[in-house]
């Protein structure tokens, strides 16, 4: 009974420690992305919504791409099935264009295209801040 009780704490402890490690590093983003920009209160008000949005339907779709892919097993498949797959894959890339499509012609309305490629750029450097990061941590004893 002692060691059940100690897993499921462990495990809703990790949970709890996930969400928070994702919750602070979308705070690090936020701030990192809003300091690059030099975001205005106007420019802020009108941008997050978008990029909120942006993010929720771009997570969405790479969770779907991921689960797609999950469980093949390349010795059992079938041409059908793979077929079906690579279908699959090209509907995503379609979606996944089309909704990069929108967020830029979104952010256009409300900041300046300097700004735009900025913002790439901004999302690109934290990405491999994160990474160097994460690999810094990794390799300490």
């Amino acid at each position: 009974m002692k060691k059940i009780i100690l897993l499921v704490l462990l495990v809703f402890t990790l949970s709890i420690n996930a969400q928070h490690r994702k919750e602070r590093i979308k705070s690090l983003k936020i701030a990192f992305i809003t300091e690059r920009l030099q975001l205005t209160e106007k420019e802020a008000e009108q941008f997050w919504p978008i990029y909120n949005a942006f993010e929720d339907a771009n997570h969405e779709i790479r969770t779907k791409s991921y689960q797609n892919k999950k469980n093949i097993d390349f010795e059992t498949i079938s041409e059908k099935e793979a077929k079906e797959l690579v279908d699959k894959s090209i509907i995503l890339e379609a979606q996944k264009y089309r909704l990069e499509e929108s967020f830029i012609k979104d952010l256009q309305r409300v900041l300046p295209a300097k700004k735009i490629i900025l913002l790439k750029m901004s999302e690109e450097a934290f990405k491999q801040r994160m990474f160097d990061e994460f690999k810094k941590r990794r390799e300490k004893p």
